[in-house]
């Protein structure tokens, strides 16, 4: 790893880490609950772990696919373990699609 990435790894790192941090003060605030700093690094580790784990498996499907770019069904496939974000993304993508169908149909009223 070159200096130039290690340096945007330690950034991301460290955006992870404060992300988590405000995220667990915001729960910790809504629940009458702290976090040990120790805790807060442990889950930041976890999430920043995790996070390379799906960027690799994307990567990996899309290669499979003969494909240079990361489809919506990567991310559908990489979420299979867990039911829970399984459902959260296929109704995002739905969403989303409903979205691009009523804006196609928007502009194609405009037009004529």
């Amino acid at each position: 790893m070159s200096t130039e990435e290690e340096a945007l790894h330690q950034r991301l790192r460290a955006s992870v880490h404060y992300t988590v941090g405000r995220l667990c003060q915001k729960v910790g605030e809504d629940h009458r609950r702290e976090f040990s700093r120790h805790v807060i690094a442990a889950i930041a580790e976890t999430t920043f772990r995790q996070c390379e784990i799906f960027a690799k498996d994307l990567e990996a499907f899309a290669r499979h696919a003969k494909r240079s770019t990361v489809s919506p069904e990567d991310v559908k496939l990489a979420a299979r373990r867990s039911t829970a974000l399984l459902k959260f993304i296929q109704m995002k993508s739905e969403a989303l699609n409903q979205e691009q169908r009523d804006l196609k149909k928007n502009t194609g009223k405009r037009k004529s």
